[in-house]
């Protein structure tokens, strides 16, 4: 399962809002790639569709699509949304990385 802190539930409505999405029916897909500083980074966009495979998920009213690969790296992650000084986005509190890098954009486990 995924969590959804309530400052990263805020700023998902607000932007699934700005580019026409519903946060009532539509999903925020969560996934992990290659790449990064540490091997794995994580990905985030807007979905409408579920595709075959999917696990689904919701927290805090936010509806979540994670591809099967992805979730084995991402069990027990936090979404959360961080506005202060030393930057602004999405931060993915992850228990299963044993190293990230410096900007929190990518890990390695």
């Amino acid at each position: 399962m995924i969590k959804v802190s309530e400052t990263a539930k805020k700023k998902v409505v607000e932007l699934m809002q700005d580019d026409g999405y519903n946060a009532t029916t539509d999903f925020v897909r969560v996934g992990v790639k290659s790449g990064g500083c540490s091997g794995l980074s994580y990905d985030l966009q807007f979905d409408k569709q579920q595709q075959e495979g999917d696990k689904v998920f919701e927290d805090n009213g936010v509806k979540i699509i994670v591809d099967k690969k992805s979730f084995l790296y991402l069990i027990g992650t936090t979404l959360e949304y961080s506005g202060g000084l030393n930057g602004t986005g999405f931060v993915f509190n992850n228990p299963n990385a044993n190293r990230t890098c410096g900007c929190g954009e990518s890990f390695s486990l």
